[in-house]
């Protein structure tokens, strides 16, 4: 019954947010496709004015792996992941994870394709990728279109963020599966 409740709920909560935000704006008045067709101009804006920051991060992401950091800083933290019962195989996910999306979900998806969907490896690849956020994208793309210089807090709590919800994935995983 819960399953047919919540795929209900999944089916139309989309649709019926943007049935009622159109008829919220009809109702106000709001000239809804002018407003829709302006806010597009602005994004499209927006995204030519970001490029630069993104081009220069997946430059700084694909250095970082190729010169093999990524595999040092790994098996520097290998031995502290293991006594909290995190997989090191999790590690470039999970570090990924703060640079870029797709490239963590990349990983997540060679993870689950090599050790399988119920293995704790893909378990914790699945919750970790589903329970953080790309800080240094939000970084550099972000905050640099709109001009923030000084976005060291904004790091420092991002980044502690992204270690919260591993522990908490890895956390949730181990006392639920195994």
């Amino acid at each position: 019954m819960f399953t047919q409740v919540m795929d209900t709920i999944s089916t139309w909560s989309i649709p019926l947010v943007v049935a009622l935000v159109s008829l919220f704006a009809i109702c106000k008045k709001v000239p809804v496709y002018s407003v829709f067709t302006e806010g597009a101009k602005e994004g499209f804006s927006t995204a030519v004015m970001i490029i630069p920051y993104l081009t220069a991060m997946l430059c700084a992401i694909g250095m970082f792996r190729a010169s093999g950091a990524m595999d040092w800083l790994c098996a520097v933290l290998e031995p502290v992941t293991s006594l909290i019962g995190c997989p090191s195989e999790i590690l470039p996910q999970a570090i990924m994870r703060s640079f870029s999306g797709g490239a963590s979900e990349g990983m997540m998806a060679e993870l689950v394709e090599t050790f399988g969907t119920q293995s704790q490896i893909g378990r914790i690849a699945s919750v970790a990728q589903g329970s953080t956020e790309t800080t240094f994208y939000i970084v550099a793309v972000y905050m640099g279109s709109v001009g923030v210089s000084n976005a060291r807090h904004s790091i420092a709590a991002g980044l502690l963020g992204d270690l919260a919800s591993l522990l908490a994935a890895i956390f949730i995983v181990n006392i639920m599966w195994f």
